[in-house]
């Protein structure tokens, strides 16, 4: 009887082991497939058999600018602008590469039924390009592709844009921040409203502003840019004013048009508007008010219609209260108000943006294209770029120009980019472009980085990795890598 109920007891023992280790092997594969679906560069959403959505995915999520908090239950429509998964619902037929306008931008979307049983119990809609100019790049790179293997066989005529336009799709980065961003921009431009862009300097303000003219009523008209932080103060009222024939010594014998004058039906963008004069600032103010401008040394009015974007690193509020800048105009200016996050704020962009610029600069330069490993990537993803995208940039030209190899190793980076100032910005960049010290030690740095945030977030992966501004995914390989759990 012992010998039974001894075999008995390892029997149930043994077969709850196995249940126990089944159970965790589901348990990895849930999470193996959450972190996949969210990684995922294409938006997805689910929707059930009534049109109600059940899964939608963080790229989705990003670009329409949502919480899965607040979409998951609700009908897709109420969603999703100009969605057809209901109509696949009704015909269970499949439509795919098809032609969406979403947020004022024109998308490739795939929308398919999900048949089980011979019956309909849900569709998927996914976003498989985020504007048409990154279908042109395919044709491009396809193209490039045969040229290299030798085969003339095949031509591919892709169609060209009609102009160098910037659109939003252009603007590169799929972080919570960015995707909020894009979002209020895409809508902004579609009205009249002046719109104030925000943010540190080298985030892309001006890049915005083109993509919001080119999606505005105004985008068959100029757009004029201005400075108001390069022009000497002297002569920035008649930039921006014109002046009429002898108004003073050493003008042009017919006079010159202002800026007011040449952004008519189109849009002026007024960049570094934080550095402009306060008694420029009332003339502006008048500007905007009456609509119409004087040249200087002029005795008419000029009517004028233009949509104004301006832009400024510095904070307008604070020089509200301090009186350096007029709190009418500035009232004048925040009708739409746009923050463009730091890179430091929305590193998982990174890599997207990295690759990029590596493609792009050896194009330019007409070298080979090169890559970088994971290592070197991960350096870069922890650094905190206090120069933003315009350092970026910079920094990616001098690793592809400068490294001997076809791949951008940790040993190209220079020093800044090691130690606790690549975490917390708290080293500007050295001057010379020196080689790193020790790939060790920037190692040591990340893995006790992402220790300490693990242990604020109470070992919370998800908490952590949008602490680091990371993906899961990537948390999870530093995690193995490390071996941290």
């Amino acid at each position: 009887m012992d010998i039974t109920g001894a075999s008995g007891s390892e029997l149930i023992w043994e077969k709850y082991k196995e249940a126990e280790k089944r159970l965790k092997e589901v348990e990895n594969s849930i999470e193996w497939f959450k972190v996949c679906f969210d990684t995922a560069y294409e938006g997805i959403t689910i929707v059930d058999e009534r049109g109600y959505i059940r899964m939608m995915n963080d790229a989705y999520c990003r670009f329409i600018s949502v919480r899965k908090e607040d979409v998951v239950g609700r009908y897709v429509e109420e969603v999703i602008e100009n969605t057809r998964l209901p109509v696949v619902l009704q015909t269970g037929i499949p439509e795919r590469n098809q032609a969406h306008r979403l947020l004022g931008q024109d998308m490739v979307v795939h929308r398919i039924p999900i048949w089980k049983d011979n019956k309909v119990i849900g569709a998927v809609g996914m976003l498989i390009f985020e504007g048409v100019s990154e279908l042109y790049k395919i044709f491009e790179r396809m193209q490039i592709l045969h040229e290299k293997i030798g085969d003339n066989r095949i031509v591919f005529e892709s169609p060209k844009p009609k102009s160098n336009k910037v659109t939003f799709d252009q603007i590169i980065g799929e972080s919570e921040s960015i995707a909020e961003a894009k979002k209020i921009a895409r809508r902004a431009a579609q009205t009249s409203a002046t719109i104030l862009l925000t943010g540190e300097s080298g985030v892309g303000k001006e890049l915005f502003a083109k993509a919001i003219h080119y999606l505005s009523p105004f985008q068959n008209g100029p757009l004029v840019s201005v400075n108001c932080a390069s022009i000497p103060e002297n002569l920035l009222e008649s930039e921006l004013f014109g002046y009429e024939e002898g108004a003073f010594t050493g003008s042009r014998k017919d006079g010159k048009p202002g800026k007011f004058e040449l952004a008519n039906k189109g849009t002026l963008f007024l960049d570094e508007i934080g550095d402009m004069p306060l008694h420029m600032q009332a003339k502006i103010l008048r500007v905007l008010q009456e609509r119409e401008v004087e040249r200087v040394g002029g005795t008419k009015s000029i009517p004028v219609d233009f949509r104004l974007v301006a832009a400024t690193h510095r904070s307008l509020e604070e020089m509200v209260r301090e009186g350096t800048f007029r709190k009418d105009l500035y009232y004048r200016l925040n009708v739409i108000p746009i923050h463009i996050p730091p890179l430091a704020q929305r590193r998982t962009d990174i890599p997207l943006l990295i690759a990029a610029q590596l493609q792009a600069i050896s194009q330019k330069n007409n070298m080979p294209a090169k890559d970088i490993d994971k290592e070197a990537m991960s350096l870069l993803m922890n650094y905190d770029w206090p120069g933003n995208i315009r350092e970026l940039v910079n920094t990616v030209e001098r690793l592809v120009t400068l490294s001997e190899d076809d791949r951008i190793r940790t040993s190209d980076l220079p020093e800044v980019f090691f130690g606790k100032g690549a975490w917390r910005g708290e080293q500007e960049p050295s001057a010379s472009w020196k080689q790193p010290v020790s790939v060790k030690r920037g190692q040591q740095d990340e893995k006790k980085r992402i220790l300490e945030v693990l242990q604020e977030r109470n070992g919370n992966k998800s908490k952590t990795a949008k602490k680091l501004g990371i993906s899961r995914a990537t948390l999870y390989n530093k995690l193995n890598k490390y071996q941290l759990g």
